[in-house]
């Protein structure tokens, strides 16, 4: 395989050791970069044969992408693929150092680990239970304007969701910072002036940590101070993953947090090998987070960082490139709200690929942008992108083609003007599936069977869950699934039922044919899916299972599931040739207690293509288009409510209309509880300054989620605003500078 390299790739890939970070633009191949140091190390014979490259990227899809070109990578220079590195996630790696000492932090070895989606059902119930018992408590942060009709309705409708927003922003600070319930509420204790938001804070987080406790669980935020924790506490193991992640790899680095650098600081401490590849301008994940920019921008300049950059992006047309890198140099030196003009970098700015690259940019068409000030209701504004792609997709049958919005709810709204116009669409970047820990448990407990086949309270256990993951019978038929699985389980000989033989049939004696015919359709159902998978337990693991998925699911998501599972079950078996179904089917029920999310299975992030639907629209939030491309790109809602500027008519989505003075709340909270934690005596916590300081944090936030829009396009873009449900919202201040930079452009070509 012959690769070709820009210089700014070969001066990165003659690194062999110390502190380097790369600054890289969307496009630029930093994932590949970062695929081909891993494996230039590893072939440099840097490493002992008892260590690693460890690489830690944001996201699962990431994780198999990472083995997969290293390994091809490691191929063609005739190494040996899949050794000599390791690829995580952070919370991963987390996961990883709290499972070789839970002592330390006080878990047991069979600590269950509560993914977002339970961590959010308790903050709901909590926060609910606590209004319940503080009636009237955040009535004095109520706008006074309020009639007592209005004001029931808050309390009924609004509230809670508010005290959950509370509930989690306190949770991950107090995570962050390791301060336990009981630290706080003594710190609380001993101040003599009120801090009510504060206080609120800290019994919503008691009752949280309460409630993992009974579960005997632990939630993400937890894996990553429990590792630091241990990292810090026990040397010797400290000292032993460090030697073996002789380098360390970091991706996706403008999205680290506090504690993420200082896990890696720790680990790289001894050799010093830390390698940092990010974008600062695409920094989209840090509200009410410790996640930021200004980590990998500070690690930039330090001493003793070798710097490098990777400026050239084959993806977009020049008048693309342009437009985001006018957006950057626009921000840093024009924006009018002068302290968030330090929300994108110019280090380094989008260049074109050279003359003699491979990967050419494609060939400029500056009609093909489009910035649309005219004012729109939003109704207005999605007719006209339904309309423009009604024209559109049939002369372009095989380009791809995105509307991006700022809210799910605004992409929802585009998907039923598309169904309703029969336009083929695809919106499952905006689903989120539920079913993860239900496949792999189903085949999970098929793989136990199977290894120990003469079992029929195994395959009882199968046969209960295959009946209602399958919705084979209705909710009223539930009596003839324990009815059933109480005759398999009643089996002396299992044989009888699965592989009756002439002297006996354990259906045919039972006579349920005349006497309950969908009972005994059910047994025989089951019975012939049980013969074929016993027939096939000899395939190899991937392929059993995808045989399993092809009996047990019908929908696509479950069927995209499985092909995950055989994935990462395929990697899997080239670290451990020896695993029988036995093995297998503990690892399954790994992936069913949400732990094997940590090696890179995550069934919110299956790895969407964006090249597979060529033709067909994708709808989605630009936070999860991050890291795609489409050749057609529409921004849809830039206006000053989804892109606030800091202007005086701007409003805020954390700003709740019922709320007094504009305040934020989850933000007037976390300062609380700063001033808690920090107070020296010589400040004092001022109502209103931290919802301010939250402003302009949103702000930064949403030109950076501006520029990662742009730069999702490569040869069309079409950016419109509307003005809002009421009508007054305006076009956001930075689309004005765009559409006049553009067309300035125009009449100057």
């Amino acid at each position: 395989m012959s690769i070709f390299l820009r210089p700014n790739q070969h001066q990165i890939l003659d690194y062999s050791g110390g502190k380097m970070a790369i600054s890289a633009v969307p496009g630029s191949g930093k994932t590949f970069t970062l695929a081909l140091l891993a494996a230039e190390i590893i072939s440099k014979n840097l490493l002992a044969d008892d260590q690693e490259v460890l690489i830690v990227t944001l996201v699962n899809s990431a994780v198999d992408n990472f083995a997969q070109r290293i390994s091809l990578i490691l191929q063609e220079k005739n190494l040996i693929p899949y050794t000599g590195f390791r690829v995580r996630t952070l919370h991963g790696l987390a996961h990883d150092i709290v499972r070789q000492r839970p002592d330390l932090v006080g878990l047991d070895a069979n600590f269950q680990i509560l993914d977002e989606n339970d961590a959010a059902a308790i903050i709901h119930d909590i926060s609910r239970i606590w209004l319940h018992q503080h009636p009237g408590f955040l009535e004095a942060y109520f706008n006074p304007d309020l009639d007592d009709s209005k004001l029931d309705w808050v309390v009924k409708e609004w509230l809670p969701d508010l005290v959950q927003e509370i509930a989690l922003v306190i949770i991950r600070y107090a995570k962050d910072q390791r301060l336990s319930p009981d630290r706080l509420l003594a710190l609380s204790e001993q101040l003599e002036v009120p801090l009510p938001l504060a206080r609120l804070g800290i019994e919503l987080y008691q009752e949280y940590q309460a409630a993992l406790a009974y579960r005997g669980a632990v939630d993400f935020d937890d894996l990553v101070r429990f590792a630091l924790t241990i990292l810090e506490t026990d040397q010797n193991l400290l000292e032993r993953l460090s030697y073996q992640w002789h380098f360390i790899l970091e991706d996706e680095a403008q999205d680290s947090s506090r504690l993420q650098e200082e896990i890696l600081e720790l680990l790289t401490r001894q050799h010093g090998n830390w390698v940092r590849v990010g974008d600062p301008n695409q920094a989209i994940y840090e509200t009410f987070t410790t996640a930021s920019p200004k980590h990998l921008l500070s690690f930039l300049d330090r001493p003793d960082v070798r710097a490098e950059t990777l400026p050239h992006s084959g993806r977009s047309t020049q008048s693309i490139i342009d437009l985001a890198n006018y957006l950057v140099r626009w921000t840093v030196t024009e924006h009018p709200t002068s302290a968030v003009r330090d929300a994108l970098s110019a280090r380094p700015m989008i260049l074109p690929t050279p003359p003699d690259d491979p990967h050419k940019n494609p060939e400029d068409e500056p009609q093909s942008v489009h910035i649309y000030t005219k004012k729109l209701t939003p109704k207005e504004e999605i007719k006209l992108v339904v309309s423009s792609l009604e024209r559109w997709l049939p002369e372009h049958p095989n380009e791809t083609v995105a509307v991006l919005t700022a809210l799910n709810t605004h992409a929802k709204a585009v998907v039923d003007a598309l169904q309703e116009r029969n336009i083929p669409f695809n919106d499952s970047l905006l689903k989120s599936s539920n079913a993860t820990r239900k496949s792999a448990s189903l085949m999970g407990n098929i793989l136990k069977y199977l290894a120990d086949p003469q079992s029929p309270s195994k395959l009882a256990a199968v046969f209960e869950d295959w009946a209602q993951s399958l919705e084979l019978v209705p909710p009223e038929g539930a009596e003839d699934i324990s009815t059933a699985s109480a005759i398999i389980r009643r089996c002396e000989y299992i044989e009888d039922f699965i592989s009756p033989g002439p002297k006996r049939d354990l259906l045919q004696e039972l006579n349920l044919e005349s006497e309950s015919p969908a009972l005994h359709q059910l047994l025989s159902a089951f019975r012939s899916l049980t013969q074929k998978w016993l027939e096939s337990v000899l395939l190899p693991i991937d392929q059993l299972i995808l045989t399993l998925a092809q009996d047990l699911f019908k929908r696509p998501h479950e069927l995209a599931l499985a092909h995950k599972i055989s994935n990462v079950l395929k990697l899997t078996s080239r670290y451990h040739p020896d695993w029988r179904l036995a093995e297998w089917a503990r690892e399954l029920t790994l992936i069913a207690n949400n732990e094997r999310r940590f090696i890179g299975f995550s069934e919110d992030d299956l790895g969407f293509d964006p090249s597979k639907y060529a033709g067909i629209v994708t709808v989605s939030t630009l936070h999860k288009a991050k890291g795609l491309e489409w050749d057609r790109v529409y921004i849809l809602s830039v206006n000053n409510y989804d892109f606030p500027s800091g202007q005086s008519h701007d409003t805020y989505i954390s700003e709740k209309w019922f709320v007094r003075d504009s305040l934020n709340l989850a933000s007037e909270c976390l300062a609380q509880l700063q001033f808690l934690t920090t107070s020296n005596g010589e400040a004092w916590y001022e109502e209103g300054s931290a919802s301010q300081a939250a402003r302009l944090d949103y702000v930064r936030e949403r030109l950076r989620l501006l520029y990662v829009g742009i730069t999702r396009a490569k040869k069309s873009l079409i950016m419109v605003w509307n003005n809002g449900r009421k009508g007054d919202l305006q076009a956001a201040t930075p689309l004005i500078a765009l559409s006049h930079y553009w067309n300035n452009r125009q009449i100057s070509a």
